[in-house]
Order: C-alpha cells, then sequence, then structure tokens
C-alpha cells in the first residue's frame, strides 16, 4: 500500500504595529487552536496566487505576497494526516478593505485576532516556532515535523 502524500499549504505572516494577524484553525470553533491565515494550494495556481486568494477568503484582506520566511510540518499519527506549511511574509494592500465583519467563503474561520507576541505565546497556536518567524529578524527557518494537537 502506497502511503498518502502530504497536503501542502501556504500561510501568511501579516505582522502590523507590532501583532500578528491569526485565525482559528477548526470548523465551527471546534478548537482553541489558532494559526496564520491561508490554506490548500491548488494545483495549477502559484504559491503566491494561493496565499492571496486563501489569505482574501479568511479575513477579507488584500495582501501582497513577500518572501518565504519558515517552512513547518506537522502530522497526526492516528490517521497519518501530513501537513507541510509554506509560511511567506505578506503585507496588507494599501487600498484593501479592513472589514470589522466578514464571513469566510469556506464558513471554516470563525475568529481573527492581532496579538502581540505576549498574547500569541499565551494561547494554543501551531506551529510552534510562528512567533520568532514573525517577530524575528532570521531569515528562513525550518521546523521539523510536530505532531498536530487540537
Amino acid at each position: 500500500m502506497r502511503p498518502k502524500s502530504p497536503r501542502v499549504a501556504v500561510r501568511a505572516v501579516i505582522v502590523e504595529d507590532g501583532r500578528l494577524l491569526m485565525v482559528n484553525a477548526w470548523p465551527d470553533g471546534q478548537s482553541p487552536l489558532m494559526c496564520a491565515p491561508g490554506g490548500g494550494v491548488e494545483v495549477g495556481s502559484s504559491l503566491p496566487d494561493n496565499l492571496a486568494r486563501e489569505v482574501q477568503e479568511e479575513t477579507g484582506l488584500h495582501v501582497s505576497v513577500g518572501a518565504p520566511c519558515l517552512i513547518n510540518e506537522f502530522h497526526d499519527p492516528a490517521s497519518g494526516y501530513h501537513q507541510i506549511d509554506l509560511f511567506f511574509r505578506c503585507t496588507i494592500l494599501p487600498d484593501s478593505p479592513r472589514p470589522t465583519d466578514w464571513t469566510d467563503t469556506e464558513h471554516i474561520v470563525t475568529d481573527r485576532r492581532w496579538l502581540t507576541l505576549d498574547e500569541l505565546e499565551a494561547i494554543p497556536h501551531k506551529p510552534d516556532s510562528l512567533g520568532a518567524a514573525a517577530f524575528g529578524t532570521e531569515g528562513v527557518s525550518y521546523d521539523p515535523l510536530e505532531v498536530l494537537v487540537k
């Protein structure tokens, strides 16, 4: 039996005024786990195009996708699920709407928050290295395979 291929996803690291944009990671708030906005890559669309689309769907924001800053892998041993997340630094476009109320077109994200590093460290989030990547000055970092938790 051939093992399943890992799912590839893209995520946006958007920091403004010392705060990182985070969204809930589970449909209907099934878990308090937060993550950077983004999602699965669609075949035939570039990584930046996928990411810009996902951010708009999940937050209503239009972004410019910059350089990669983090590669993360996680898995769920029970199900065999394995995902590779590619994180890119992004900036909100000057003419982007900034909705205070929005609806995720996929009906998955129901909460978004702008968090300082201290606030981020106080809540459940993945990957563990996101704070260092978002608020640090290092180049691209790699966070090896970690277990997915709800």
